[in-house]
């Protein structure tokens, strides 16, 4: 198979679909790979390191585009790259098209069938595809917060761990997923007063058996939610419901409640955010105020740490590339239910049934769609 990787163009967004290890991992099953110049630069992999892996450099993203049968990322198509992809064409990346209407319909119209990182499933349930920059989301949320309270930012002006004599910040975690408990585990290690609420009681026991003395838990009530959130200092929103938009959990009229200055870290914007008051913003421009409340709704979090965050993905979903790459995709889904659950878009039609509930559109089943 001919694999092609372009250099990501989102905002600030550093990140590359594929490493040399990921290309010398392809080219040894025999697969061509086509990267673009400069594709790994803002993560430290130069020209000269795909070149030894095996890879072919082109010089721009419109012939890798041409040339490729299927097209690695790691965010999902801007419109000048949308418009490069066809049917017969395999796009592998994060997607995110609930909160998404207009590349959806891009996605249609191209024909392409497209498979999502972040739907991609495990045996356990898990999205695997996705843990990895939830990992590293749910990390740097409590350091990018901290910033956020700096008074200088627009915050509180409160030190996350405070000092002899003066209380520490309190935190409160929505969502005790996998950014929740890794958010959870870097603040309360700042030194915070760390709460996290869900509404699975499961997780909330796991919680407490492996965290109990590091940060506290509650149930995720309407009522506990605003009642912990009056006293947070900062506010981390990690909940998820897979492939759909993200529930409004904080509501504009209930900023009025929360302390003046206040950081709401919104790591559900992908989906559309769970703050009702959330809109995405860039590691440029990653702050903005709402009624003295500052948020902070970065959509490519893992980007401010380009390298870690593309070994980790790299390792996660070489796999994937591999068995799309040996089988061809239609073979790959069909002796792989988790890697079909990734499937989202094929010769104009829409296969996740989250994604057609949040934007109004028919789908069809993703097996349905191998018969296509």
């Amino acid at each position: 198979m001919k694999i092609g990787c372009p250099k990501e163009i989102k905002p600030q967004e550093f990140r590359v679909g594929m490493t040399p290890d990921a290309v010398r991992e392809a080219t040894g099953h025999g697969h061509q790979v086509f990267v673009e110049t400069r594709a790994g630069a803002g993560a430290g992999f130069s020209d000269d390191d795909y070149v030894a892996a095996g890879a072919k450099i082109l010089g721009t993203a419109e012939e890798v585009f041409e040339t490729a049968e299927m097209i690695v990322k790691v965010k999902e198509p801007q419109a000048v790259e949308r418009k490069r992809l066809r049917e017969g064409q395999v796009l592998f990346t994060y997607l995110h098209l609930a909160p998404d209407p207009e590349q959806t319909r891009d996605l249609l119209d191209s024909g392409v069938t497209a498979i999502a990182y972040e739907t991609v499933t495990d045996d356990r349930g898990g999205l695997p595809l996705l843990a990895p920059m939830s990992e590293v989301a749910g990390r740097l949320a409590p350091q990018v917060g901290a910033w956020t309270l700096q008074k200088a930012n627009g915050g509180r002006g409160v030190l996350l761990g405070g000092v002899p004599g003066v209380a520490p910040a309190k935190v409160l975690v929505i969502g005790g997923g996998v950014v929740g408990t890794h958010a959870a585990k870097v603040a309360a290690g700042m030194g915070a007063d760390v709460t996290v609420i869900d509404r699975s009681i499961n997780r909330l026991r796991y919680l407490d058996d492996v965290f109990g003395r590091d940060f506290k838990n509650a149930y995720a009530s309407a009522g506990n939610t605003i009642a912990l959130a009056r006293e947070a200092d900062m506010i981390i929103g990690a909940v998820l419901i897979p492939g759909a938009a993200a529930p409004k959990l904080i509501s504009r009229a209930q900023l009025a409640e929360l302390k003046p200055g206040a950081a709401l870290v919104d790591v559900a914007i992908d989906q559309g955010g769970c703050f009702e008051t959330s809109r995405a913003t860039t590691h440029q421009d990653p702050v903005y105020e709402v009624d003295g409340i500052m948020h902070y709704c970065v959509a490519n979090m893992p980007g401010a740490v380009a390298r870690t965050s593309t070994l980790a993905l790299g390792n996660a979903t070489m796999p994937f590339m591999l068995a799309l790459a040996d089988k061809g995709w239609k073979r790959a889904c069909a002796e792989d239910k988790h890697l079909l659950a990734g499937l989202n878009t094929h010769r104009g039609k829409l296969t996740y049934a989250a994604v057609g509930a949040a934007l109004g559109l028919p789908t069809i089943a993703a097996a349905d769609a191998l018969q296509l």
